[in-house]
């Protein structure tokens, strides 16, 4: 499995779990460096900043840059200036990604009647007034747009509520479904991840947890696709899924264990 030229690997079920790194991560990372691979690490997550990832990845011994991150935010906020520059936004989600947003001359809304975007990210805090804002927004005319699909989020101690809960409850109450998804599987994502590597599409593997998100996205973009049964998909969730990966790992150390004996045959 050696053979690509560009590898993207999701972040939470796939290199750690919460502040536990997986068993053999480190080693398949530092290989693929060794063979001058382009990597790409890619997080659905936004509750985190890229600069706390890059600390985290360095902190495990993962010595990559900043250019090597990217998560929804980014691909949210080049979307904002191409498509609505100049244009208010509303914005479900932490304070963490309302800075970035802030510091990227995205612009808030002060109320629902003058809101031009609706933008729903993970929120932790996420309580009826934001409901209410967004749903009024959105009735107004306001268009929305998520960062993330993600139902869950995989912890350490099991999954947690993600983007998804947020994205469903403003479904259920305007009766409108949100088809603008900027992270994993969006398309807009993917090309993102393929510029930022400058490979082909063909030229690259994606690994991750999620058939949903990961596999899908990969597998829509004319890549290669990875599976690795440390995060939030088992063995038996693959008979009852149309997603099909192209691999299926127990983790990605299967990627550095694979490659050496194909090596050594």
């Amino acid at each position: 499995m050696h053979h690509y030229k560009g590898y993207i690997f999701d972040l939470d079920g796939t290199i750690y779990l919460g502040d536990k790194v997986i068993e053999g991560a480190v080693e398949t990372i530092r290989y693929l460096q060794s063979m001058d691979k382009k990597l790409l690490f890619l997080t659905n997550k936004t509750i985190e900043s890229r600069e706390n990832y890059l600390k985290k990845l360095n902190s495990f011994g993962i010595k990559v840059g900043l250019n090597n991150i990217l998560n929804p935010v980014l691909v949210t906020i080049h979307y904002l200036q191409q498509h609505h520059n100049g244009e208010k936004v509303f914005v479900i989600g932490e304070d963490i990604l309302k800075r970035e947003l802030f510091e990227n001359g995205i612009e808030f809304a002060a109320s629902p009647e003058e809101t031009d975007v609706v933008v729903v990210s993970w929120d932790r805090g996420f309580h009826y007034d934001h409901l209410e804002f967004a749903y009024r927004a959105i009735k107004n005319g306001a268009d929305v747009i998520a960062t993330h699909p993600d139902r869950t989020c995989p912890m350490p101690d099991g999954d947690v509520p993600d983007c998804g809960g947020m994205i469903g409850a403003i479904e259920g109450t305007t009766g409108t479904k949100i088809n603008l998804i900027m992270g994993k599987p969006s398309i807009l994502t993917a090309l993102a991840a393929l510029d930022i590597l400058q490979v082909e599409a063909k030229d690259c593997l994606m690994a991750g947890d999620r058939l949903e998100t990961d596999i899908l996205m990969g597998n829509n973009a004319g890549m290669s696709t990875a599976l690795v049964l440390t995060g939030a998909t088992q063995q038996e969730d693959l008979s009852a899924n149309q997603v099909k990966p192209t691999y299926v790992l127990n983790s990605i150390y299967d990627i550095y264990r694979r490659s050496l004996k194909s090596v050594q045959i």
